[in-house]
């Protein structure tokens, strides 16, 4: 007589597996933008209607508009106390961490004083 070894959630498992699959097979990255295209006709309410409002903004004496979107903060600092106990022993540790070196992604738009995108940079 052969005995049948048998997982109680194999089914669940595969199902929650082929959902998983199809939803991360769903799931594309954003189109990069061609940025180069926009000059001109792309606008400061355009902007924001996309990206949300600035991060930073500024108006030039001659009457253009900065506009700065940061998308990735660089990480800070942390700090911790551990404690530990061990029969009549105790102790005390403390612990630091210091940011990732990362700089901010920023996306920089300048428009003119008709609101038309002139020019742009990005960091990344």
């Amino acid at each position: 007589m052969k005995t049948r070894f048998e997982f109680p959630f194999a089914r669940t498992l595969c199902g929650v597996l082929a959902l998983l699959t199809l939803l991360l097979a769903g799931c594309k990255s954003t189109p990069k933008v061609d940025w180069n295209s926009r000059v001109g006709s792309y606008t400061f309410d355009q902007a924001v209607t996309e990206l949300g409002p600035p991060d930073k903004q500024a108006k030039t004496s001659d009457g253009k508009t900065v506009a700065e979107w940061i998308s990735r903060r660089s990480g800070g600092g942390s700090f911790s106390i551990g404690t530990g106990f061990y029969g009549s022993h105790s102790a005390v540790g403390l612990g630091t961490t210091t940011g990732t070196g990362h700089p901010d992604r920023v996306l920089r738009l300048t428009f003119g004083p008709d609101g038309k995108l002139l020019y742009w940079s990005k960091n990344y």
